[in-house]
Order: C-alpha cells, then structure tokens, then sequence
C-alpha cells in the first residue's frame, strides 16, 4: 500500500514540475515519510538574491519575517551556508550545520527575520533540510518543520526521507531549469552579501571586524571565530570590544538589531 502511494506521489511530483503545483507536491510526497507542519524551499547563490522555490509556511507566520529574511537575513541561516559552500547533496538536521554558539544567537530567538525559527529556540522543535546543488551557481534547501508541542523528527522518519533525496533532488533540479533560472539571473543585480552587512554597518568598522562581525551574527562563539579566521580568542575579544565600540553598542543583541532595521529599511 505505502508503496502505491509512494508511486502516486512521483508521479504527481513529475507532473508538477514546472508548474504552480510544484510544492504541494514535493509536501505530498515528503509527508508519506514523516509527517511535519511547515516547509519551505529556497535556491540560495553566494552572489545573487535567495529565490523562493516553495512557500509552505502555516497561515498563521508572518509575512514581514519572509520580507526580512530574503532582504537579507538569511545570510545568518546555517542552510544558507551549507548551500553556498561545500554543497553536498543530502539531509541535514539544523543542528548538525549550525555553529557552535547558533542557538544562544539572535537569530534563532527573533521571529523578525524569518518564519521558521528553528530547534532550541523559538517556534520549531526540529527543522530538516535537504541541500541539493543546482545550475547557474545556485544550490537549493527544501526544509521541513515541526512545531513546538510535537517531536523532533526520529531516526526512522530521518531515513525515510533521507531515501527520497535522489527523487527530491531530481525533480528540484529540473524544475529549476523549467521556471526559476529565468528569475533568478533578473536577480543578479541585487547587493551581494558583502554589501548587505556593509549597508548595516557603513564604514565605521575595519575589514577584520566585518569579518568578526558576520560570524558573531551568524552564531559563532569566540572559539569558533578564532579558529574561522585563524587568530586567538584573545583578538576576537578585542575585536568584539572594538566593534561594540565604534558602533556605539555595547552587547550582541544590539548589534543584531541594528543588522535588522537595516534589512527593514
């Protein structure tokens, strides 16, 4: 029986592509391996604007966290960072990509800057993602979300879907090239992510302290900065003192927070 409908939902995924009716179908396979609450699916560049795939959020998020997070806030998310380095295809829980500091971080707190806060913090008992490289310097996270009050995806329901990855990723790749490359090089004109956090910050800090910045942002405790940009702890707290200094702030909740009115305006 499971797989007849299995078979049911492939077909009606291979149908789909390239239509309005993509996601549902991608959910509806995806649900016959684990049930979940929300999805949502991004094709993410290092140098060009995120680009929505599918918008499987509840009625209930809001929409001003979406607006948020592609002007800029998803340069923070771990998914997007899994995307636009090494990209492997797979599935990942979020905690196993985020840094080490991720869920003690702003980010994972504020429902501002996107709809889907994941795992420790927030709305989400658990996110699972499926990162799959694409054409035209673009790789794709299609994610799956529980709500808070459920549990985390187990271990069974994580094979499952991780058995579906060469299906998901198929159908992805191709309706990418059925729809979305079009969108995507309109796009490539946007700010890159340089100067997104350079708009935040103008040109108050130094090089070195941008690159402390975006990784205090993004979740990183001192440790991890240090071994990222191969320097001490030691300069990393002078650092951190400095940019608090010349922005004239004088904690990391402050710091995310001007990031966001920026991304706001």
């Amino acid at each position: 029986m499971i797989a007849a409908l299995e078979a049911k939902a492939v077909a009606a995924l291979i149908a789909s592509g390239g239509g309005t009716g993509y996601g549902a179908a991608l959910d509806g396979l995806a649900a016959l391996a684990a049930p979940f609450d929300m999805s949502c699916a991004f094709a993410f560049s290092a140098d060009r604007a995120p680009v929505v795939i599918h918008d499987g959020y509840s009625a209930t998020v809001d929409r001003r966290a979406l607006r948020s997070y592609l002007r800029g806030a998803y340069l923070l998310d771990p998914f997007y960072s899994a995307c636009v380095g090494d990209c492997r295809e797979g599935l990942w829980r979020m905690r196993d990509l985020a840094p080490d500091g991720f869920y003690e971080s702003e980010f994972a707190w504020s429902r501002e800057v996107h709809p889907c806060i994941s795992d420790e913090a927030g709305t989400l008992v658990e996110e699972l993602g499926f990162t799959i490289p694409l054409s035209e310097g673009f790789a794709a996270t299609y994610s799956l979300m529980r709500n808070r009050g459920g549990a985390p995806f187990d271990e069974t329901e994580f094979a499952a879907l991780a058995r579906l990855t060469p299906i998901i990723a198929a159908s992805l790749r191709q309706h990418w090239l059925s729809v979305l490359s079009a969108e995507a090089r309109s796009q490539s004109q946007r700010p890159d992510p340089e100067t997104v956090f350079r708009q935040a910050f103008g040109e108050l800090l130094t090089p070195a302290q941008h690159a402390v910045t975006k990784l205090i942002l993004r979740g990183h405790s001192n440790i991890s900065i240090a071994a990222h940009l191969g320097i001490t702890e030691g300069t990393v707290k002078i650092h951190r003192s400095n940019i608090y200094r010349r922005l004239g702030i004088s904690s990391q909740s402050e710091l995310f927070q001007r990031f966001i009115d920026q991304l706001a305006e």
